[in-house]
């Protein structure tokens, strides 16, 4: 009799373990869950993580034709500070970082030819370095959103 009792108290105590136990991992895997979306999140609307990419774009790509400093070279490539694109029309920067110029504009009184080619293939990507450029070399011209940037359609290559 002894031994039945004794099976059954371990019995029950391996139960009651075991229910524990599942019911704790799926709370914890639920609320680990929701950490890593809070967290994915946070990243994505992160200004200081946009200006760290922004700023690796601008470095690789937009560096050589409008300098470390943004001004460009006059008549070859635009300036990027004071940019009235910039402050007025985002979603046409956002554009020409997505699919490129073909040039042949007129800049605060300067004619500007050379084309500019897509710089960057995503939306993200987009907003990152357009944001960055729109808040640096001594710029304060606004943020543009992700939301909005998706209003552009970006052009088979």
């Amino acid at each position: 009799m002894k031994m039945n009792y004794m099976r059954l108290t371990v019995a029950s105590l391996a139960l009651v373990v075991s229910l524990a136990s599942c019911g704790g991992g799926q709370q914890n895997a639920q609320q680990e869950q929701t950490k890593q979306e809070e967290t994915a999140v946070a990243e994505k609307v992160s200004p200081e993580k946009d200006f760290v990419l922004g700023a690796k774009i601008f470095n690789e790509k937009c560096i050589a034709c409008h300098q470390a400093n943004g001004q460009g070279i006059p008549g070859a490539f635009p300036s990027l500070v004071d940019s009235d694109l910039l402050r007025e029309d985002k979603l046409a920067a956002i554009h020409q970082v997505l699919n490129g110029d073909p040039g042949g504009k007129v800049i605060k009184g300067v004619q500007y030819n050379a084309p500019m080619p897509p710089q960057v293939e995503t939306y993200e990507e987009a907003v990152a370095v357009i944001n960055y450029v729109s808040n640096h070399f001594g710029n304060d011209l606004g943020y543009i959103s992700l939301e909005e940037a998706r209003k552009v359609t970006i052009n088979p290559r």
